[in-house]
């Protein structure tokens, strides 16, 4: 192959060795390309959609201080080939030493008997493989988050959560060793087919810059703006969509950064919803369970906050608290910038302002204020991974026991996320006390007429919704005055 084909073709790493994918299609997942072209049949397909972690393995990128390699556990089953280049690609059997030893994930798997038929195995496997590189010893609570994303149909998690806890008391591997991500070789492979140049497959762009994805989006409008997939890689596996050319925004390096300004914590348009999470969480502690309830490590580990923002979905768990929080959109279009409030992004069901050939740039989450309360909470079926039949968030400021500022935001309320408005007035200046947390909660008929499917009936919304609003009040002082936010006014990066 020559130089100019190889740098026209996929490349990452495998075992070891840099694997060129060419002419193959810009949609064809990382699992599809594992098992019908490399015949690496360990990974297994169960719910292609990211839910049952069957598909999961890791991948490595080089830290952006360029310190050592980073790996995290992904759903290869929605992650598009070409959105791996440059990066290390690690499944369960690369794990397998010289001389046939199991990993000691793998070993503590057996040991304690957590696995049965076996097919979910694979997949518990590599979501321990990448908690195994982060920690010493993995607690009960860093075990139960890696495998939020991982479904088990025959086994009982209880060995599988064993196997998670003994594995970090084994001898280091000759293979796979906690030291391995940070050695010169593993650097200096990544280096090696780091690129120069924007990769470019048929129907497939990979920009470099903001300025070069905002010329080539000014060039093909119609084009998918594709960022990390955990949401369009559905519309190819699950509604067999053929994609039009796709613009990937995930080489882009202002793109993936979060920033501390004077407005707020700035968040890229490419900055997972791992790394997004935690700056949110950081500035304000009280969202540390949405962050947790947000999709799965794999989910969060790919998808973007921006991206999860852009989809406008009326339950998408990030908007309620982003409006509830006044939070801004830096959108681009050509040379032009402008901002736009996220309350108003949105015009319809999944209908939003931006226009044709613009894109996020960023999302801007204002400081946490003194005396400012705030709070979150998601109404599902399931604690992990579930789609909410309600998310409420609430931001209230109180001064001399009287409402000052009230923002209410919902989603599963109505056909996009927005505002209680009517429950805003009825407390804006009242006191804080429970007759005026019932006045609002009365209010809320007034700006929602929820619908009944699947997840929740429209009175059922109706009560949670108000029943959300009362909790929120118990929870921060009641009649006592509201719990203030002082202390994360010092946390903020």
């Amino acid at each position: 192959m020559s130089a100019t084909e190889a740098q026209n073709a996929v490349r990452f790493l495998l075992d070891g060795q840099i694997v060129t994918a060419s002419g193959l299609p810009p949609t064809l997942t990382v699992l599809e390309y594992l098992r019908d072209v490399a015949h690496r049949t360990g990974t297994k397909e169960g719910c292609a959609e990211g839910d049952c972690g069957a598909c999961t393995v890791a991948l490595g990128e080089l830290a952006p201080d360029g310190s050592g390699v980073r790996y995290r556990a992904v759903n290869s089953c929605i992650r598009f080939l070409p959105t791996i280049d440059g990066q290390e690609l690690v499944t369960v059997e690369s794990l397998q030493a010289a001389d046939g030893c199991l990993h000691p994930v793998q070993q503590a798997m057996v040991d304690s008997h957590a696995s049965q038929c076996g097919f979910c195995t694979p997949g518990f496997v590599m979501s321990l493989f990448a908690l195994y590189l982060q920690t010493d010893a993995a607690t009960r609570e860093q075990v139960l988050e890696a495998l939020s994303g991982n479904l088990c149909r025959c086994t009982g998690y209880r060995p599988i959560i064993d196997a998670g806890l003994r594995m970090g008391g084994y001898a280091p591997p000759a293979h796979w060793s906690r030291a391995e991500p940070q050695s010169a070789a593993r650097r200096d492979a990544l280096l090696a087919i780091r690129r120069d140049q924007p990769l470019r497959l048929p129907s497939f762009h990979a920009p470099h810059t903001t300025d070069e994805l905002a010329a080539a989006r000014m060039q093909n409008p119609a084009a998918t703006l594709l960022a990390g997939g955990t949401d369009i890689g559905l519309w190819v596996t699950k509604q067999q969509r053929d994609l039009p050319a796709v613009i990937y925004i995930g080489e882009i390096a202002e793109l993936k950064q979060v920033r501390s300004t004077d407005e707020g914590i700035v968040i890229g348009a490419a900055v997972t919803l791992t790394e997004a999470w935690s700056a949110i969480v950081a500035a304000f502690p009280q969202f540390a369970e949405l962050a947790q309830r947000f999709g799965s490590p794999p989910v969060r580990n790919s998808g973007t906050l921006c991206g999860n923002l852009a989809n406008g979905s009326p339950i998408g768990d990030s908007m309620p608290i982003l409006i509830a929080l006044e939070a801004d959109l830096e959108l681009r279009r050509g040379s032009r910038t402008r901002h736009v409030p996220l309350e108003s992004f949105y015009v319809g069901y999944q209908i939003t302002q931006l226009e044709p050939g613009e894109f996020i740039v960023s999302v801007t989450v204002p400081r946490a204020r003194a005396g400012q309360c705030v709070a979150s909470y998601k109404v599902s079926k399931r604690f992990d991974q579930d789609i909410s039949g309600v998310c409420a968030a609430f931001s209230v400021q109180v001064e001399g026991g009287r409402i000052v500022a009230a923002r209410i935001a919902f989603g599963g309320m109505a056909a996009i996320p927005a505002r209680a408005r009517a429950a805003e007035r009825a407390l804006l200046g009242a006191a804080w006390e429970s007759a005026s947390i019932e006045s609002a909660a009365r209010a809320l008929a007034d700006d929602f007429q929820p619908l009944t499917d699947l997840r929740a009936s429209s009175a059922y919304r109706q009560r949670a919704a108000g029943n959300l609003l009362r909790r929120f009040y118990l929870e921060h002082g009641g009649g006592a005055g509201p719990v203030r936010t002082d202390a994360a006014l010092a946390a903020w990066p």
